[in-house]
């Protein structure tokens, strides 16, 4: 997934509001911002970027200065509006639909999907793009990726899950041989919930309907199905009926030509073997 430079302004919002509660409390106490710093640990400058909205604070920043402002929660309660405030915007619009959905359907053919992803994988998939990431913006995705994956760790048994993947995407060596048998370890444990399927599409098939790239399809609680498709530096939702109509229809020639769920986690066994 790529990532651009700067904030959007939403989350610029969210950290002045921040910065502004942060230095509310401390006014109140009547410190100033070097004494804030050194009461928990930062420089006076790392307060002052914190209160003019210019820095996300890290957790450790808000519950400490909670405690030291004696706001009651009142600061160190902004830990989940920062966090968010971190992923780019179309993460977390991603995300959001993720936790409206009843559904998640996707095909890929060139990686493991994201929602699947060992931490030692995404960061190996992040690691190999160029021109190459910085290493904050390394940490930023691995932190919104592993933060969407809390939808098929929760233990409730919604959304259900369909995942259709390429088997060269299941061969393809991202991070080395041992990351790679750890993600084919993560695929055959979660393939073994209730409201997961996995399958797999052979290469030895003459006939696979997902050449044109891999795609999500998402069937909200409402009823509406929205698509999402993310190719090189494009990612886009798609809520034509009409353009989702031709993603479902994709989607279901796929599956059939896939192996059975069943079928597809004792491919998965033989390529762990084999690797």
């Amino acid at each position: 997934m790529e990532a651009h430079g700067g904030e959007d302004e939403e989350s610029a919002a969210v950290l002045r509001t921040v910065g502004k509660v942060v230095k509310m409390w401390r006014e109140r106490k009547a410190l100033t911002q070097a004494e804030l710093g050194a009461a928990i640990g930062y420089s006076e400058e790392q307060v002052s970027s914190v209160e003019r909205g210019r820095r996300a604070p890290k957790p450790q920043f808000l519950e400490a200065a909670d405690r030291v402002l004696d706001a009651g929660g009142m600061i160190a309660g902004l830990k989940k509006d920062v966090e968010e405030a971190r992923y780019p915007k179309k993460v977390r619009d991603l995300a959001k639909l993720e936790g409206e959905a009843v559904e998640i359907c996707a095909y890929d053919n060139s990686v493991v999907n994201g929602l699947l992803q060992t931490e030692e994988y995404l960061r190996a998939v992040f690691g190999s793009r160029r021109p190459a990431f910085s290493e904050e913006e390394v940490e930023q995705l691995v932190a919104a990726r592993l933060a969407r994956q809390t939808i098929i760790d929760a233990k409730q048994m919604t959304p259900a899950f369909s995942f259709v993947h390429d088997e060269a995407a299941l061969r393809r060596r991202v991070g080395g041989r041992m990351v790679l048998r750890r993600q084919l370890e993560r695929l055959l444990d979660i393939g073994q919930r209730r409201n997961v399927e996995i399958q797999v599409l052979p290469m030895d098939r003459e006939d696979n309907a997902g050449l044109g790239g891999p795609f999500h399809l998402l069937r909200l609680r409402e009823g509406a199905t929205v698509g999402h498709n993310e190719v090189q530096r494009t990612s886009r939702l798609i809520s034509e009926p009409k353009e989702v109509q031709i993603l479902e229809l994709r989607y279901g020639v796929i599956r059939a030509q896939a192996l059975p769920p069943r079928e597809s986690l004792a491919f998965i066994e033989k390529v762990l073997g084999e690797t």
